[in-house]
């Protein structure tokens, strides 16, 4: 039975070096670029609050999700403690961590009617009683989001415990509670509440709105920037930060540094964590300034009137479809596998031994159900088409925002370089779990 967290198939032997696939996948967005180029643009600015709509009242759905959470918090604490046999880590860490995520990104944000949290926080947040510190922004939200993510991959082996992982939703839950009766519903839902945010920011990718502003079909929410706050801004590109991080731990490169590491700062070794904290940060950073100088390029060359940190927040929608590709890129074969643990916790749940409801129990997943080939020219074709989608975004914000329609189009190519760049990094990130470069004697 699969434990790991994440699981991977048999490599695959590429028929060409990896670095023409990087440079086709490359040349591919490039060409895009060029053709989109010529498109004309709109010029309206689109309306709307960059907030999560939040219901007036619990919907049932919300209350039957309550119900399954606390269902699952006892059957974490008090069930079987293995990984594959008690439905708690892959319902936490697979179906709502990443499943989740996927399916609101295509169909749109239902999650605040769905959702146990916004339930709790309606009951308890009626009227505030303290005010949301302006300074406070959404780095609530961004806090949390880097804590859920450091649960993932770097405190994993707790958090992907049944008792680890149903302690976190049961001090979430609390959390929820006491920040919702502190600064109400409202509020705490919209800025703070990091569900509530991240559904929201996936939410602008999917087909339906679901009350958020933005017109119908994908894509039709990122016509909108992003508010132009630092807190704000940062927890977009942590979207980005925290898949490539685990892209990051699961290539050779990294396994080879972190051999030639001292003792002291191996796995196992408190050094190790924060090692990983130090790095996740150091990330953070470095996208933050790579895309701010990137966007610093932009407004340059196009002579935009916008302050940088304006011109900025409307460029990084178009980086939210990049973030999405590669979230479901890199999850594709890991859902695929260990989502299958699924077909055997159907039975008996919480790993008690007596139970065989549907008969599968004694399922084993199968490691090469979707052959290693068809993942990575799958993660091609994502990948290229997100950037294409970013192109087409980016020139759309671009186009509406510069004085002269001839400068929005040069203020467009630094940008192109910095999709063409991610293009070819991501997919070598993407290659390396599961490609080989063939040898040939």
């Amino acid at each position: 039975m699969l434990a790991p967290l994440h699981a991977f198939g048999a490599r695959y032997d590429l028929p060409a070096p990896l670095y023409l696939f990087l440079i086709g996948a490359g040349a591919v967005v490039f060409i895009s670029f060029l053709l989109v180029l010529q498109r004309p643009v709109v010029r309206v600015q689109p309306e709307g609050e960059d907030l999560p709509p939040v219901p007036r009242t619990p919907s049932w759905p919300g209350w039957l999700m309550v119900l399954v959470t606390l269902i699952l918090v006892a059957g974490g604490l008090f069930g079987s403690q293995s990984t594959p046999d008690n439905v708690v880590v892959t319902a936490v860490w697979l179906v709502f961590w990443i499943a989740v995520p996927i399916s609101i990104a295509v169909f749109g944000n239902y999650w605040p009617y769905v959702s146990p949290l916004n339930v709790v926080a309606s009951l308890v947040g009626r009227e505030a009683r303290l005010r949301w510190p302006r300074s406070w922004g959404y780095w609530p939200a961004t806090i949390l989001f880097f804590l859920f993510a450091c649960g993932e991959l770097v405190f994993n082996g707790v958090t992907t415990t049944p008792a680890g992982a149903a302690q976190v939703l049961l001090a979430y839950g609390i959390l929820n509670a006491v920040m919702a009766a502190l600064f109400g519903a409202e509020t705490w839902l919209r800025r703070g509440e990091v569900f509530s945010v991240l559904f929201a920011t996936w939410g602008r990718l999917g087909f339906f709105r679901f009350g958020a502003p933005g017109r119908p079909g994908f894509f039709g929410g990122l016509t909108r920037p992003f508010e132009a706050s630092v807190s704000r801004l940062t927890f977009v590109l942590m979207l980005l930060v925290s898949v490539s991080f685990d892209g990051l731990l699961a290539t050779p490169a990294w396994k080879n540094a972190v051999n030639q590491l001292p003792e002291s700062l191996k796995p196992g070794a408190p050094g190790y964590t924060v090692l990983l904290l130090a790095v996740f940060v150091a990330l953070v950073v470095v996208i933050w300034g790579l895309f701010a100088g990137f966007a610093a390029a932009v407004r340059a060359v196009g002579h935009l009137d916008e302050p940088l940190l304006q011109v900025v927040a409307g460029l990084i929608p178009s980086l939210v479809p990049i973030a999405f590709g590669y979230l479901l890129a890199h999850n594709f074969d890991y859902l695929a596998i260990n989502g299958q643990l699924l077909i055997h916790q159907a039975s008996d749940p919480f790993g008690s031994g007596t139970l065989n409801l549907f008969g599968t129990v004694n399922y084993e997943p199968n490691r090469n159900l979707i052959p290693t080939a068809f993942v990575w020219y799958f993660e091609i074709v994502l990948i290229i088409g997100v950037h294409i989608a970013a192109v087409v975004l980016a020139h759309g914000y671009l186009g509406r925002t510069a004085r002269t329609e001839s400068q929005g189009r040069r203020a467009e190519w630094p940008w192109i370089a910095a999709m063409v760049g991610y293009t070819m990094s991501s997919l070598w990130l993407l290659a390396q779990p599961i490609v080989q470069e063939g040898v040939k004697g």
